[in-house]
């Protein structure tokens, strides 16, 4: 069985070809600058070099299209015939509360989703565009949609609930959705092999720390609380998102700079989060460099963005009564050495010892814990293609 895996956003197209008896990535690729000049597709056989091919893609139909050709092309295709494609999961960022699970996409699914576009403006109808996209050049295939907000799901009431007139939950459904949960849930079931002990007996504390950062609280296999919100805007200082402020600065910031809540809204999702703080750059990376040269700003910005982490983890614990592992994923969970170093500094109390030999590592799988330690540090790269890939089977296979 292979299937293909998509992730549409706004201008590009992420693909994967999957084949599921051995898990094995055929072919992955790239369809950038949809709708702009110079549009590019870059696609990646497993076993040979990386093909750039130009083509106008108007539309995401076109995109799709340039990669269903890539991967039957005589010379660095990977398929002879359509046929070959068992499935396409599609990875959707935003199902509200309709949908606890991975599910099979068929028309009142798809009503269900553009419902949701309301509250995810910038994420949802790039998602629906390709799966409109797929549907109208493989009308045949067997089509599922993955869910980021889906394994937020089994939070119980007083997580997700805010401290609002109850009624604005009732007409607008405005609670806590969290999101990356498909990136949750893989490293979270990783972690669990890696321990050796099933999942629904663990306690763990999932660490998606990139541009977009979030941590979740995964007791016995399921997310009892997450860090990001109604919108991906809530939780720990971010690239270029605030994280966590007191609601009332954003009227405050709009009657001092005479703007609207709008504009108010651009700063705390685009201009803000280490960005904003270090008046740098929303890449660690250039942060970290900056804040090695002594900028006061770049290192202030890294403190804070530890500090929320630290704080989340604490607060994890305590909800869950303990901890059983703490794992790092995505690019600066999986790659920046000094931030694992600096969260887990002085958490010694709820048993989080790391191993600094052990940590001078990056993007591969390792347990980071000192020997003995009581809660176990994992570095878990995330597979969210993969997760997509697995729901995608176990569905089709019912």
């Amino acid at each position: 069985m292979k299937i293909l895996v998509i992730n549409c956003g706004s201008s590009s197209l992420k693909y994967q070809l999957v084949d599921m008896q051995n898990e094995e990535v055929i072919a992955k690729g790239l369809a950038e600058r949809i709708g702009i000049e110079g549009s590019v597709l870059k696609h990646q056989p497993n076993d040979s070099d990386k093909i750039s091919i130009e083509r106008p893609m108007p539309t995401h139909k076109e995109a799709l299209q340039t990669v269903v050709d890539a991967l039957l092309d005589a010379n660095y295709g990977v398929i002879k015939d359509m046929s070959e494609i068992s499935a396409v999961g599609h990875r959707v960022v935003h199902a509200g509360e309709k949908f606890a699970y991975s599910v099979m996409l068929n028309e009142a699914v798809m009503n269900a989703l553009k419902e949701c576009i309301e509250v995810a403006p910038l994420h949802n109808p790039p998602n629906i565009m390709g799966i409109e996209a797929c549907r109208q050049i493989m009308p045949n295939v067997p089509m599922v949609g993955v869910f980021d907000t889906a394994f937020h799901q089994t939070m119980p009431k007083e997580a997700y609930i805010y401290a609002i007139p109850y009624e604005f939950y009732e007409k607008y459904k405005i609670r806590r959705y969290g999101f990356h949960g498909t990136s949750h849930k893989y490293v979270a079931e990783r972690a669990a092999e890696m321990i050796g002990k099933p999942i629904d007996q663990l306690k763990l504390i999932t660490c998606h720390l990139g541009n977009g950062a979030s941590i979740t609280a995964v007791k016995h296999g399921k997310s009892v609380e997450t860090s990001m919100g109604f919108t991906p805007l809530e939780g720990l200082a971010m690239g270029t998102r605030s994280g966590d402020i007191d609601p009332a600065i954003v009227k405050y910031i709009a009657e001092k700079e005479n703007i609207n809540v709008a504009k108010v809204d651009e700063i705390l999702n685009k201009k803000s989060g280490v960005l904003g703080m270090s008046g740098v750059s929303s890449d660690f990376r250039d942060i970290e460099d900056a804040a090695e040269k002594g900028n006061v700003r770049a290192k202030l910005a890294l403190d804070v963005f530890v500090h929320k982490v630290k704080k989340y983890i604490g607060a994890y614990a305590a909800v869950m009564n303990g901890v059983d592992a703490i794992i790092f994923t995505a690019g600066l969970g999986e790659n920046s050495g000094y931030i694992r170093s600096e969260v887990c500094k002085d958490m010694s109390f709820l048993g989080i010892e790391l191993d600094e030999a052990k940590n001078n590592v990056r993007g591969k799988e390792t347990d980071l814990s000192k020997a003995g330690a009581k809660v176990k540090i994992l570095l878990v790269p995330t597979n969210e293609e993969l997760m997509i890939a697995r729901d995608t089977k176990k569905i089709i296979s019912k």
